[in-house]
């Protein structure tokens, strides 16, 4: 019944076959034969061993970096003859944090309105609405470079969403938030996922991952080794131990 439910949902994230390599020998994969999909509604988090190809994934799906084989669709679009239909439907968090340093946040944040082409009107409602979660205040009329690690991960996560994409992409979105940001933005996530959007994110902190996915993909050596649909876990056993169960399989 899942499954069936599953397939009726519209299908944000296609990826079949995904092959990415550094170096030159073909043999060398830093990521190798990744498939998997992403629908309306769903959090999907992805977990390895760093080096395991989670942010190699990640910015093959972003258009950051090219791939040697397979395919990618965003919202129906192919990120290699569609990048920039596909990448307007998708907000995108790096882990490095990386802005604009002589910017403030709030010409940031505009900037991004700018490109994704947000009216006046809507940037301003959805501005308020997002510093209301991150709750970064004043200081977002400060330059960047003023700011702490934290802040400039609220700053780059509001840049992300000010025009509300269909996909919203975060490569490990809770290191250096504060324990109140933390349960903000997680939060969040639940509301942003149950109004019909898809998130997909890399992170190291086996708890976050476990509450907030309905699925996860494990991810060993550039392979993709498991898939794991953590909401029938529990369903089927309320005492289910995911970190039992993520050491047993990625190692």
């Amino acid at each position: 019944m899942t499954e069936r439910i599953t397939e009726e949902r519209e299908e944000i994230v296609k990826v079949t076959g995904l092959c990415k390599s550094y170096s030159r020998k073909e043999t060398e994969w830093a990521i190798s034969d990744v498939s998997f999909s992403c629908y309306a509604g769903e959090t999907v988090g992805l977990l390895g061993h760093n080096g395991a190809g989670k942010s190699t994934t990640l910015k093959c799906l972003e258009g950051m970096i090219p791939y040697e084989k397979g395919e990618i669709f965003v919202c129906g679009h192919d990120i290699r003859k569609e990048p920039i239909a596909a990448k307007s439907c998708m907000g995108f968090v790096t882990d490095d944090h990386a802005a604009f340093l002589k910017m403030t946040g709030l010409q940031y944040v505009n900037f991004y309105a700018d490109i994704y082409k947000v009216p006046a009107e809507a940037r301003a409602e959805r501005l308020k609405a997002l510093d209301e979660v991150f709750q970064l205040g004043e200081p977002i009329r400060n330059l960047i470079s003023s700011y702490s690690h934290g802040m400039r991960q609220k700053i780059c996560m509001m840049a992300s969403l000010i025009h509300s994409p269909k996909l919203w992409v975060l490569d490990e979105p809770m290191t250096g938030l504060d324990p109140r940001t933390q349960d903000a933005v997680q939060k969040f996530m639940h509301r942003y996922a149950a109004e019909g959007n898809a998130i997909l994110f890399s992170s190291h902190a086996l708890g976050v991952v476990a509450k907030l996915c309905d699925r996860i993909l494990l991810l060993r050596k550039g392979r993709q080794i498991d898939s794991v649909n953590v909401k029938e876990k529990y369903a089927e056993d309320p005492d289910f131990d995911f970190e039992e169960y993520f050491f047993k399989y990625e190692g």
